[in-house]
């Protein structure tokens, strides 16, 4: 990334930023902007309590992460060591469908396109000419993931390695702190201030925000990452909030760590449970845990002790309970304020989209970065699209609960009835049609992940794409047998997860993997 700086700056430009809120939100927004701003004169501050706990969610990340870490110039290995980071390959997700049944969603490809049409389709026709493979003989992460193994990606990008795609699981606590660090030394100010409120000046601009010590900052530019609150965003300048409960009904989570397994899974677990669901996340030094579930259809003292069923372990701390509402500012950009993530909006956690929800919104802000003119089209196209990317994201989610086959269970059975978002009827029906997915450009679930989650969950096309019998199904058959074996193969080979993690981890291990295509690293 290039930090020259040329020139004077325009006398519009932003001089000053203030980001009100640390943890994973704040210290994101300070340590990329840093960055980007190096040399331009902006001076940027962050206002946070340290009497304040963070939320601490978001212990799961997807694929995208890697790339947030490239653009602050983080080292990626010390990230995942001071964070205590472990591998992610996908999620599973258990007793979804009906009790007793799993499914993967998992990072990476399946297989390899032919004749230029996604490998989807002919998944469906082998399955129609009676043979059995499955996502473990043609999804390497699927193949890693349930052998608790892992690999970097082969840097030929051949098949199956070229077809791994990971992620991490890291302690959200560490990463606020390793951001922090990072952001401090490109000369971010931290102050240790409690707020006590802002203040509008004209228009829908915040003047300021008022200390608690009688001191105030004023800047040009305002950051809110209050969290749920949303001090600026919804105490100063009532955005209003879209509440998606219709939709998405569950509204609590109570969290509870375990002690570290003795074989750290390379994957997140998602189990359906009475009236929500409970995740798994192992790190390298605990296991994160928690139950997302419906308060409409369960007291809270039952889902702590559902989850505490669940644990398969005593707690090694007292179980948390959070409180939101599934939903979307109906502004997240107002005048000179900002509001990025939990203040924005907040989608249950199920596929770890919350992380990534910042970072995006950082990435938009970059793509339409204001000066002090504050330009009305460039706060509406950001608005417009945060809407858009928050009910692409809420569709997906909803896509996991809808088709449920969990009859006389009364959360399921509603989640089964809800009135769907036409754009949601639209895409299942063409899948269920025709096992076609449209997604949109830069939507963040491909359509292999609509593929992996709409057949997980009991979807199936009535019509198989007829382009698929352009080749001659006896020559699809052979390349199927090909990834197949190849893949036997390379999951045989494949170090375990934690052969890796004790390597990555052991600072005497000096030579570093190349990040997205280190197999080499991995297999010597």
């Amino acid at each position: 990334m290039n930090h020259t700086h040329t020139g004077e700056a325009s006398p519009q430009a932003l001089q000053s930023i203030c980001i009100v809120g640390g943890g994973t939100a704040g210290w994101s927004a300070a340590a990329l902007l840093s960055r980007v701003l190096q040399g331009s004169g902006c001076r940027i501050t962050l206002v946070e309590s340290s009497d304040i706990p963070t939320v601490g969610v978001g212990e799961a990340t997807i694929p995208p992460i890697f790339d947030f870490l490239r653009n602050i110039g983080a080292d990626e290995v010390a990230f995942i060591r001071r964070c205590q980071a472990t591998f992610k390959l996908g999620i599973q997700f258990r007793d979804w469908l009906h009790r007793g049944h799993s499914y993967w969603h998992p990072f990476g490809n399946l297989g390899v396109t032919i004749n230029q049409r996604p490998f989807h389709h002919y998944y469906w026709k082998n399955l129609a000419e009676g043979h059995d493979e499955g996502l473990a003989d043609l999804c390497p992460s699927v193949a890693l993931a349930e052998d608790n193994k892992f690999a970097f990606p082969s840097p030929d990008g051949n098949w199956p390695g070229g077809a791994v795609a990971y992620a991490l699981h890291f302690d959200a606590g560490l990463v606020a702190a390793f951001l922090r660090e990072h952001a401090e030394a490109a000369g971010v100010e931290r102050l240790d201030r409690r707020i006590l409120r802002a203040e509008r000046g004209e228009g829908e601009h915040i003047a300021a925000v008022h200390f608690d010590n009688g001191e105030s900052l004023s800047a040009d530019f305002y950051i809110d990452c209050s969290g749920f609150r949303g001090l600026l965003i919804e105490e100063a300048l009532e955005a209003g909030f879209d509440d998606w409960r219709r939709w998405l009904p569950c509204d609590r989570a109570v969290a509870a760590p375990t002690a570290a397994q003795s074989v750290r899974a390379p994957y997140t677990v998602a189990t359906a449970r009475s009236a929500g669901w409970q995740w798994r996340i192992p790190l390298h030094h605990r296991t994160g845990n928690g139950l997302v579930y419906c308060s409409d259809f369960i007291r809270d003292d039952d889902a702590a002790e559902e989850l505490r069923e669940g644990l398969g372990g005593p707690p090694i701390a007292n179980p948390r309970v959070l409180r939101f509402t599934p939903g979307l500012r109906k502004r997240v950009w107002i005048g000179n304020c900002l509001a990025l993530g939990l203040s924005a909006g907040f989608l249950e956690p199920l596929e770890s989209t919350s992380i990534h929800l910042i970072h995006t919104g950082l990435n938009r802000l970059l793509d339409l970065f204001p000066d002090r003119s504050f330009d009305p089209v460039l706060i509406d196209s950001y608005n417009r699209d945060v809407e858009r990317e928050y009910a692409h994201i809420r569709d997906f989610l909803l896509l996991h609960y809808c088709p449920n086959q969990r009859e006389g269970e009364p959360f399921w059975d509603h989640v089964r009835n809800i009135e769907l978002p036409d754009t949601l009827v639209e895409k299942m029906a063409l899948f269920e049609r025709t096992g076609r997915i449209m997604s949109k450009h830069r939507e963040l679930f491909s359509d292999i992940s609509w593929f992996y989650v709409a057949a997980g969950m009991g979807l199936r096309p009535a019509a198989i794409d007829p382009l698929v019998d352009v080749a001659p199904f006896e020559e699809v058959r052979k390349v199927i047998v090909q990834l197949r074996d190849a893949m036997g193969a390379f999951r045989a080979a494949a170090p375990t997860h934690d052969a890796i993690l004790d390597r990555l981890l052991d600072p005497k291990e000096t030579r570093r993997p190349n990040f997205g295509a280190g197999a080499g690293w991995a297999n010597r």
